[in-house]
């Protein structure tokens, strides 16, 4: 839903990732509490689309406390609880225009509901660590034992019993990844009219990169020899990124080099250009491929195999495999081969 009110804006910053988001109110000015917790995020070097997904929870959030009067530095947990009902509403119930029948579809899913109120109490959080009186009624998280060290945000109302916290979070079912299997993944290949998406789609399944993790791949990245590919955080001129500050070596068949040194003389040739993955027939010849252009690739590729799948698919079908040779179902040269 575009907001009337507020819009979220692209910036260019004069340090790190040049590009990061802001916020802007009906007239146009900055809304300084946001701008401060987008800012610290550039600062810490979250990606670019994560500063864009804070900065339009924020937009949603500070929309809310326009149409009803709210101070955002004054809310109860009340009024994060009439956030919760407003973001499920349509479009145009939300703006008091249209009446909501109480069997009309929800517009934000629970998961999604559950993430901006991640967004909004990581934003308390911020301010509250940077001096700003809350008064009573503090918004806070707590660090919980999950995987990777995560937060979990709290949004939580401090009373006269502060050893019980009250959390605004709704029951989200959990999906199921879709995943690949090695027919399919194969068809896939096999659909590419090109060497390198042929490559490109090979590494993704044999390794479980992350689509930004192999278009930053430098051919200083790939050990032919030991048949390993490294994965090195970096800044790239096409804007991917590797998540996490360290990186990884992560073992591979020698299908996929055979496969990799058949790009390279073939289609690569002379080309002095140290990414891997570069525009070869379209765009600025040598340029390192954008993310935009494998979306282009996999839609295509989708539309000629009747296989439903992304980039991330690859990864989520990877973990499988690998969850197979754990339990002991399939074999470490099994899935190399």
């Amino acid at each position: 839903m575009t907001c009337p009110g507020l819009r979220v804006q692209p910036v260019v910053m004069p340090f790190g990732d040049r590009q990061s988001w802001t916020l802007l109110d009906r007239d146009f000015v900055v809304v300084e509490p946001a701008e401060a917790f987008l800012s610290h995020l550039h600062a810490v070097e979250r990606s670019p689309n994560t500063v864009k997904a804070y900065a339009h929870d924020l937009r949603d959030w500070f929309e809310f406390l326009d149409q009803r009067g709210l101070v955002w530095s004054q809310v109860r947990l009340e009024d994060v609880g009439r956030f919760v009902a407003w973001l499920r509403l349509p479009g145009g119930a939300r703006l008091g225009n249209v009446a909501a029948l109480p069997t009309a579809d929800s517009v934000c899913t629970e998961a999604t509901v559950n993430r901006k109120l991640s967004a909004i109490s990581a934003f308390y959080e911020f301010h509250q660590r940077h001096g700003v009186d809350l008064g009573d009624l503090l918004t806070t998280w707590q660090r919980r034992g999950t995987r990777g060290g995560s937060w979990r945000p709290l949004l939580a109302h401090l009373g006269a019993r502060p050893e019980r916290s009250r959390r605004i979070r709704l029951r989200a079912d959990r999906r199921i990844p879709e995943t690949l299997d090695a027919e399919q993944i194969a068809t896939i290949v096999a659909a590419c009219d090109r060497l390198r998406d042929q490559f490109l789609f090979s590494v993704l399944a044999a390794s479980g990169l992350r689509i930004g993790e192999a278009l930053g791949l430098r051919h200083s990245d790939i050990d032919a020899a030991a048949r390993l590919v490294s994965v090195v955080p970096r800044r790239n001129a096409n804007g991917a990124r590797a998540k996490g500050v360290g990186g990884r070596r992560v073992p591979v068949g020698a299908g996929v080099i055979r496969l990799y040194a058949d790009y390279l003389h073939t289609e690569y040739g002379d080309l002095d250009s140290d990414y891997v993955f570069v525009n070869l027939w379209s765009g600025p010849t040598g340029h390192p491929l954008t993310c935009a252009s494998v979306y282009d690739l996999v839609c295509r590729i989708r539309e000629r195999t009747a296989i439903s799948f992304g980039p991330h698919t690859f990864r989520h079908s990877y973990d499988a495999r690998r969850a197979l040779v754990a339990a002991g179902w399939l074999t470490d040269q099994d899935e190399l081969r």
